[in-house]
Formats: C-alpha cells, structure tokens, sequence
C-alpha cells in the first residue's frame, strides 16, 4: 500500500495552505446537559492512514490501516431518545456516572475502517506457514463519548464487520490466500484522565493515563497506558485518533477547548496490552484456517505532533513502534500515521 500512503501524506502536507483561511471563533453556549458553558460544533469528519510505508520502504504485518469518523458536534439534552442510549448503556456499571448532570459533555461518532494483514515475504506461493496470514477486516462502528469535568473522558465503542474475502483486501492488494469468511465484532470501554502537570491552556504540559478493554472474537485484550503531550489548546482534546489497537485519544474535540480558537502539541506515548484473543494471528473462529502462535504481551510506544490550524481543520503526523506479536516474528514493527480532520 506504498502508493495509497504516499498520495495521503502529500494531501496532508498541503493542507495548511488551505488551513490559513480565517474561520469565524467558535460561539460557547449555555448547554442544559452539561450544567455550564459548552460549544455545540458542526459535525466533524476524521480521515485516518496508518501505513507502514508511508514514510518508509517497507510493506509487511500490520500493513494498512484507512478509518474514516463523523463526530457529532451537539450533546444530547435530557430526555432525549439519544441521551437515553447513553443512560442504558451506564446501567452495565460504572458508565457515563453524572451523566446530563453538572459538567458532563457527551459527544458521539459513526466510523468506517480497513485493517489489512500480510506475511514479511509477499512473493512466496504458498505463504510461509511460520509467518502471520494474510488478513483482512472492513467494519463499521459506533462510539459513545463522555468527558466530565473537563479532565476525565470515557469512551465505548462497537465496532462490527466481517474478516475474510468480504473485507476486500484481496481487491485492495492482489492476493488471494487468507482467513475464511467470518462476521465479527468487538466492544471496548476505555477510561481517560487528564493530568496538568505544567502551565495552563495557553502552553502548558499534561499527562493522559488511559485504562481499557475489549472483548469479541476478532480482538479480546487489556490495556494500560499513557500520553505526555507539550503545547496549547490542550483542553480540547485527548490526543489523535488512532486504529484500534493502539493508544488512541478517540474522536473527542471540544473546540471551546482550543486558545483563541487555535491548537498544537507534541506527543510522545506508549500502551501496553495483554491479549488474550487477535483472529489475525490466531486464525478463524469456527473453522480451521492459517495461524501462528501470537504473543500475549504487546507494547507500543509512539510520537508525533498534532495542529489545530483553526476550530475547523486539523492534521496529525505519528510514528509508532509496535513490539512483536507472534512467535517467529524477527523484528518489531513499525507504523506510520498521519490524519486530517475538518468540520463541515
């Protein structure tokens, strides 16, 4: 996928020529849900490329990750059928606790992905039975949001798709050995808090401890981890968003969170993940199929940085180090990110 990433990360360096165009300040409005002052923002959609060629030769594993969001900008009101999703979902336990109570702000987004998966070596016919299979995964997905007093963010997600020639990695590479055709789904709650160690929303410095889970027959793990980030307009956000899994901010934005209607930071992050399932190494569920022995314990530790150019456009570059995820496997692995985000 060396030419799909190149074509995203030329779009993506041009785009703050498009980016200096001035844009109106975002208008804070009294929002009943929240109990304070909080900005109803146009919709907002995210186009992510993860690649492990897009700054660099290279084409294996993980090889291609594309997710595209839609962020909806208004938080549901009391006694809406929508704000009730949010309630249900909380009886399940501690979930979405004081929401549409004081100083709570929910935000969802619908998405859409493609993760494809391939051996080192692409030119051996059969594929090296010690290397991972060739895979792939098209799904789509909801995520359910909720930040509460402006340093604790909570986030569930259902993602639901299909493994298998109905994820069209086959038409987006040119093989055709890979896993059998199986529906899928995963559920994942993650809880972030927001940490000022230095400076205020103007320049400042914060720490993002992140704690989380997901469960389901394509991916079933644990995982712990952290984001150190340096800049201004920290308030509006939780870090980039990544593919699932990886350390990721999710979709929220708050752009009553940037300074003067601006933004930008430097990161650097890791998580770590105790997996207990991941059918791109394990293999098919219910029929037999390639696999290899996966590891249980794998890490990431990433940096890049992020620009709020105004409160409508935004772009992020990362380059994250995964460790080794399957016996055999010679050398960790990685990813390059970047994504453009902008209202409309």
């Amino acid at each position: 996928m060396r030419f799909r990433g190149m074509v995203i990360a030329a779009a993506l360096a041009m785009l703050p020529m498009a980016a200096t165009a001035q844009t109106p300040a975002p208008q804070p409005s009294a929002d009943l849900a929240t109990g304070g002052m909080a900005v109803e923002q146009p919709p907002r959609v995210t186009i992510l490329e993860e690649n492990d060629s897009l700054y660099w030769n290279s084409d294996k594993h993980y090889t291609q990750g594309l997710r595209v969001s839609n962020l909806f900008g208004g938080t549901p009101q009391p006694g809406e059928w929508w704000d009730g999703i949010y309630n249900i979902v909380g009886l399940a336990g501690p979930i979405f606790e004081h929401g549409g109570g004081l100083n709570t702000i929910r935000r969802t987004s619908i998405l859409a992905g493609q993760s494809i998966f391939t051996p080192k070596n692409l030119s051996l016919k059969p594929p090296d039975p010690k290397d991972r299979p060739y895979a792939g995964w098209a799904y789509g997905g909801i995520s359910l949001m909720q930040e509460t007093n402006k340093h604790m963010l909570e986030n569930v997600e259902l993602d639901f798709g299909v493994v298998g020639p109905g994820s069209l990695a086959k038409q987006a590479q040119g093989w055709s050995n890979q896993l059998q055709h199986e529906f899928g789904g995963m559920l994942s709650y993650e809880r972030y808090w927001k940490l000022s160690l230095l400076g205020d929303n103007s320049f400042g410095v914060d720490l993002i401890p992140e704690v989380g889970a997901t469960v389901g027959n394509v991916m079933t793990y644990g995982d712990v981890g952290g984001m150190l980030r340096i800049g201004k307009g920290l308030a509006a956000d939780y870090g980039p968003v990544r593919v699932r899994p990886s350390l990721s901010g999710t979709d929220y934005f708050d752009e009553g969170g940037l300074d003067n209607g601006h933004g930008w930071y430097f990161f650097v992050g890791t998580q770590g993940r105790a997996v207990g399932r991941n059918i791109f190494l394990d293999g098919n569920t219910f029929r037999e199929s390639r696999h290899v022995p996966k590891k249980n314990f794998v890490g990431d530790a990433e940096a890049g940085f992020s620009i709020l150019w105004n409160a409508s456009w935004r772009t992020d570059f990362m380059v994250a180090e995964r460790s080794k995820e399957f016996v055999g496997q010679k050398t960790p692995d990685t990813i390059g990110t970047a994504s453009l985000s902008f209202n409309w």
